[in-house]
């Protein structure tokens, strides 16, 4: 037996029956909600498996796409096949913090006269929020999700109102029109787990698409998953085994965007201004445990980082002049850093 296998065997070990049991259960759900989904959506198979990674991983996504490409819909589809409360936020110049977290109001109470401050909840006080077009309000909305997204709690009046879990933000944005609009800062950007692409439709796709989208037919869902389950599943995730070497690639991927790092090559020198955080890091390692119970497996392969490295890293690393001039993407310096930092390396150090 080779030394991969004998680690792979002992990371599988470390499961008890019960957790592998949950782990077939999670994956069957996966396929269940891909079949369900594809009810209404065509394609973007890649799209809704980030969007179940990032859910299973406590996570929250920014999609970005141009307008008709069904993110919406996905994301309300999403939400009604796992069972839980969703609210959308139409996200706009004039919106107000409040208006998203809730505010106090006077009531009277008709028995005793008496007024008192009550809070009433606003649409942020649900399951899976859907942040719609979340870079049209200004900078100060945009920071009333800020506590939300981290702590799961809202404070108003000097109190403190916590989120009931599961809760997930998914906003949507759109990369073309660009005017009153307001990019988002980088300390909230980097509290989304998954910034996930959303791309046009293959020719055949679209036909389907027009096929379907132009009768009296509509498609009814069912209820795969309910708030408990979810937050169970959630927990099996946190428990997958990892091996050393798997961290230790992550860790490197993370640390070769940072310019002032020795391991950072020369191409992120010269197209970056600024490299990833820590948090990308267990992005991709958690990323990496989801992926693997979804596709069935008890342990996390660099495999599992990689496939996750794009949009877990293109939101994170933030490129100077001499990129743009060029037309290098975030993407394509992603591609160079999975070339650069092989896996093969990091793990021929372990052995």
């Amino acid at each position: 037996m080779t030394k991969s296998a004998e680690a792979k065997k002992a990371q599988t070990a470390d499961m008890s029956e019960a957790d592998r049991d949950s782990v077939k259960q999670l994956q069957t759900a996966f396929e269940t909600i891909k079949n369900q989904l594809s009810k209404v959506i065509v394609g973007q198979e890649k799209v809704v498996e980030e969007l179940l990674i990032s859910i299973f991983a406590r996570g929250h996504c920014l999609l970005i796409g141009v307008p008709g490409l069904a993110k919406t819909l996905m994301i309300s589809s999403l939400a009604e096949c796992l069972s839980l409360n969703f609210s959308r936020i139409q996200f706009t110049p004039d919106l107000m913090p409040s208006d998203i977290t809730g505010t106090e109001v006077i009531q009277e109470d008709k028995a005793t006269g008496q007024r008192k401050f009550q809070f009433l909840k606003g649409p942020v006080f649900a399951n899976v929020i859907l942040a719609d077009e979340i870079n049209r309000t200004p900078p100060k909305t945009q920071a009333a999700l800020l506590e939300a997204m981290q702590e799961h709690q809202v404070t108003a009046g000097g109190k403190k109102h916590t989120l009931e879990p599961p809760f997930f933000v998914l906003a949507t944005q759109n990369p073309i029109e660009q005017e009153g609009t307001y990019n988002l800062p980088e300390a909230q950007l980097d509290r989304f787990m998954f910034n996930i692409l959303v791309d046009y439709p293959t020719e055949s796709e679209e036909f389907e698409i027009m096929r379907r989208t132009t009768t009296v037919q509509e498609a009814k869902l069912e209820h795969i998953l309910s708030g408990e389950e979810i937050l169970s599943l959630q927990k099996i995730v946190r428990k997958v085994p990892i091996a050393d070497h798997v961290i230790k690639y992550a860790t490197s991927l993370a640390r070769a965007t940072r310019l002032n790092q020795p391991e950072a090559p020369d191409f992120v020198k010269d197209c970056l201004s600024w490299g990833a955080g820590p948090r990308a890091s267990q992005y991709l390692i958690l990323g990496g445990k989801a992926r693997a119970i979804l596709q069935g497996r008890y342990f996390v392969s660099t495999d599992d980082i990689k496939s996750v490295a794009h949009p877990v890293l293109r939101h994170r690393i933030i490129t100077n002049f001499n990129a743009e001039a060029e037309g290098i993407k975030p993407d394509d310096i992603i591609d160079k850093l999975l070339d650069h930092v092989p896996a093969r390396s990091v793990e021929e150090q372990n052995d």
